[in-house]
C-alpha cells in the first residue's frame, strides 16, 4: 500500500457551532506509467507549445483568451476579472451540510479519498465525531475548497481515521436512460441458474486484501526501467514543498453541541455578532471565526 503523510491542507471540520482543526493527507496515489516526451537526440524534455490549430503557428500568450463553447463553433469570451469574481472563496473549512445514512452513498459518486487527521490537540473532538458517525451509521456531506476548486465531499469513518472522499457532482454522473438493461428482480433468471451462480460466488469468496491485486503492466514496465536505470539512464525529479496555513484552537465540544442542538447551525453568525470584542473565551473566538467562513463559502 502507498505510504507518506505530508499534510496537503490544514483547516477545520465544522457543523453547527462545532469546529475541529484537521489536516488532509493523501490517501491514494496514481501508480500508472507516466511516459514523458524526450528529444531522442539530446534526451532533453519536450514541452507543449501554444499552437493555433488552424494555422499551425505558435502564438504569444498575450493573444490567448479563455472562451466557453455554448454552441458548435460558437464561444463566449470570459475575462480574468469575470473568472475571479465567481471563483470559489477559500475558507479552510470542511463544512458539513447534512448527515445521511452510509448505505445511501452510491460508489458511483466516489472520486478521490483523503485521510483526515486531527491537529492542534483536537484529538478528543475528532474521536467523538468519528465514534458518533460509526454509532449512527451516518456519513457527513460537506463542501470544501481545495486548490481554488470547490468540491462536494463525504466525511466517512474508516477504522481509527476519518476519510474525506471527494464526490462527483450530481450532474457529472450519467443516468441509465440510454442503456438497455434487463429488468430488476429475480424474474429475469431461473431458480436453478440463481442457485448455481450463488454456489460459484461462495466458492470464489474470500477476505479483502489489496496486496493480492497488482498492476501487472506497471510492474513489467518498471522492471525495464530498473534495468535501464542501472545502466546510468535514471533521473530524479523532486516536487516542491508547500506551506500549509495554520488553523484555530481546540474548544469545548460539549458546550457547542448543546448550543447547536438548541439553536441549530444557522444562528452561528448571530452569536458571533453579539460576542464581545475583547476578553472572549475559546468558544466565542471560534464562533466569531466560523461565521465569516461560512458566509464566504
Amino acid at each position: 500500500m502507498a505510504t507518506g503523510s505530508r499534510t496537503l491542507w490544514k483547516g477545520a471540520i465544522t457543523f453547527g457551532l462545532v469546529h475541529i482543526p484537521v489536516g488532509l493527507h493523501t490517501a491514494a496515489t496514481e501508480q500508472g506509467i507516466d511516459f514523458d516526451w524526450l528529444d531522442k537526440r539530446s534526451m532533453d524534455p519536450v514541452g507543449y507549445k501554444r499552437i493555433n490549430k488552424k494555422t499551425g503557428k505558435e502564438i504569444d500568450k498575450d493573444n490567448i483568451v479563455k472562451g466557453v463553447q455554448y454552441e458548435d463553433g460558437k464561444y463566449v469570451i470570459i475575462s480574468p476579472e469575470e473568472i475571479e469574481a465567481v471563483f470559489p472563496k477559500t475558507t479552510q473549512t470542511i463544512e458539513i451540510e447534512r448527515f445521511i445514512d452510509a448505505n445511501e452513498m452510491p460508489f458511483l459518486f466516489l472520486e478521490r479519498p483523503y485521510y483526515v487527521a486531527p491537529v492542534n490537540k483536537s484529538d478528543k473532538v475528532y474521536a467523538l465525531l468519528r465514534e458518533t458517525l460509526i454509532a449512527t451509521g451516518k456519513v457527513g456531506l460537506a463542501k470544501v475548497v481545495i486548490s481554488t476548486k470547490q468540491h462536494l465531499a463525504a466525511l466517512v469513518p474508516s477504522g481509527p481515521a476519518l476519510v474525506l472522499n471527494l464526490l462527483r457532482w450530481g450532474d457529472e454522473v450519467k443516468t441509465l436512460d440510454s442503456l438497455e438493461l434487463p429488468p430488476a428482480g429475480k424474474k429475469s433468471v431461473s431458480a436453478a441458474e440463481l442457485k448455481m451462480a450463488k454456489q460459484l460466488v461462495e466458492e470464489m469468496s474470500g477476505k479483502w486484501d489489496p496486496a493480492d491485486f497488482k498492476d501487472e503492466f506497471r510492474i513489467q514496465v518498471m522492471k525495464l526501467v530498473d534495468k535501464k536505470a542501472k545502466a546510468g539512464e535514471g533521473q530524479t525529479v523532486l516536487d516542491p514543498e508547500e506551506d500549509a496555513p495554520q488553523t484555530g484552537e481546540v474548544i469545548d465540544l460539549t458546550a457547542l453541541l448543546k448550543r447547536s442542538l438548541k439553536g441549530g447551525s444557522k444562528p452561528a453568525s448571530k452569536a458571533a455578532a453579539k460576542a464581545p470584542a475583547k476578553k472572549a473565551g475559546a468558544k466565542t473566538a471560534v464562533a466569531k471565526k466560523s461565521a465569516p467562513e461560512r458566509k464566504a463559502a
